[in-house]
């Protein structure tokens, strides 16, 4: 392993198919007649209601609070007239209690209070509750509160800040093209986190096959700035927590332990430039950039989205989707979740959208497991699939556990790689969800 192609042990390499997007700009999709913002748009409690149908309220403008520390306020995206505060479906396919705002065809859509703030004279905690304000989560999927990653506990520290550009899901480019745009807002994110973290470097990860956004990265690193940037091998799941610590740093997270255990923080770059642009000019998080892709969209693109503009809309401004459409995913082909009604949002954490045709997603037979054990050596966390796949499909999920079950990060390689189509992440997934469920009825008798 050379020192430009660092990489962690076991994944796959699945076709990339990013060309539609790699090579397209940015653009600014225009404000849609309303957008639909979930209270729930992240892990954690959801956020509580601050308008009354009817208000008028301004973009960057907060209307929901965070409803305790494992929480985020939620902003207006649009200035507009909220018309409605009701349940509406939600990318996880259930109805979930929204915002709705009509967006005013008239309004410049101006940002609400800008102004830069002044970072450097504000103490760690400020600089976290400020995190905290501007609605943080982060944009590689997980939509996980910043805040709370940010809050390094008492008697622990981070050494090392790992800012991961790795993007490794096929068809998605949103990370990619936030680098080469957005660099300057990266690497001021990464000058404030790291200095509020008290990190003495911090390490920008990004696979070889965005060589131009590593050459951009390097060109603008600050000379006061303790800041590398690292090219890693493009493999998958590259982009997950253990793995790119393990890839740049050579340190494992033990079982059930956390990257601050090795005195490590990750966050994505789009989530980096996003507190970048908070501290600029004082943006709360309120669009986000989106990769809209696949086979199935007549003009894929990469758009700045108003967060809560809906599926439809979004499509539609692409062209629609081809005739041979037969998926659409929220997030990449390998870990994304697939959607039932076009009229559900985009969130915070939605990274891309990708539509596949009746080739990319065929209906498949299973076959029974030949042993062949090729997914135990794509597993990236070293499990064994193949028997966990068939406890699964006897329902002995307890002997799971045993088998450490929940260390499996649902990446999608051991069904990637099964040549009878046993949907081994899908059994484990709800396995999981049945175990949890069973622990939460336990602990309340």
């Amino acid at each position: 392993m050379t020192a430009t192609r660092k990489t962690f042990r076991h994944g796959i390499h699945p076709a990339e198919h990013k060309e539609q997007t790699r090579g397209r700009l940015i653009e600014r999709m225009p404000f849609p007649p309303e957008v639909v913002l979930p209270l729930s748009q992240h892990l954690g409690a959801p956020s509580k209601p601050l308008v009354d149908v009817g208000a008028r309220v301004y973009r960057g403008q907060p209307i929901a609070e965070a409803d305790g520390f494992l929480s985020v306020p939620l902003h207006a995206s649009a200035t507009g007239r909220v018309t409605a505060i009701e349940k509406r479906p939600h990318p996880s396919g259930n109805l979930v209690e929204a915002i709705v705002i009509e967006c005013d065809p008239s309004s410049p859509q101006t940002l609400f209070n800008e102004r830069p703030l002044d970072w450097r004279h504000l103490s760690t905690s400020d600089l976290i509750s400020t995190i905290q304000q501007g609605g943080f989560v982060g944009l590689g999927g997980a939509a996980f509160p910043t805040h709370v990653k940010f809050s390094v506990p008492e008697g622990k520290r981070v050494q090392f800040l790992l800012i991961n550009g790795c993007e490794c899901e096929p068809y998605l480019t949103t990370d990619h093209r936030i680098m080469l745009e957005y660099a300057d807002s990266i690497l001021l994110g990464t000058q404030i986190v790291q200095d509020m973290l008290g990190a003495k470097k911090s390490y920008i990860s990004v696979e070889t096959n965005k060589w131009d956004a590593i050459e951009a990265l390097r060109d603008q690193v600050p000379q006061d700035l303790a800041c590398e940037v690292i090219p890693l091998e493009t493999k998958y799941p590259q982009g997950a927590e253990k793995m790119l610590i393990s890839a740049v740093l050579q340190r494992d997270v033990p079982r059930g332990r956390l990257p601050i255990d090795v005195q490590v923080m990750v966050s994505n770059v789009g989530t980096i430039a996003g507190i970048g642009d908070l501290f600029s000019w004082n943006q709360p998080l309120i669009e986000r950039v989106v990769t809209v892709t696949g086979p199935g969209i007549k003009n894929p693109s990469t758009l700045l989205i108003p967060l809560g503009t809906p599926l439809r809309d979004i499509l539609d401004y692409c062209g629609g989707l081809t005739g041979d459409a037969r998926q659409v995913l929220f997030g990449g082909p390998m870990m994304g979740s697939p959607q039932y009604d076009l009229d559900v949002p985009i969130l915070k954490g939605t990274s891309g959208i990708v539509c596949l045709a009746d080739i990319q997603a065929p209906e498949r037979r299973e076959y029974p497991c030949i042993r062949c054990s090729a997914c135990l050596d794509a597993c990236p966390v070293f499990l064994n699939p193949s028997q966990l796949g068939s406890l699964a499909r006897m329902g002995r999920y307890e002997e799971m556990l045993e088998m450490n079950l929940m260390d499996c990060m649902e990446c999608g390689s051991c069904s990637y790689v099964c040549p009878s189509n046993i949907p081994l992440v899908q059994r484990f997934s709800v396995a999981k969800g049945l175990l949890r469920v069973k622990q939460r009825k336990k602990q309340a008798a």
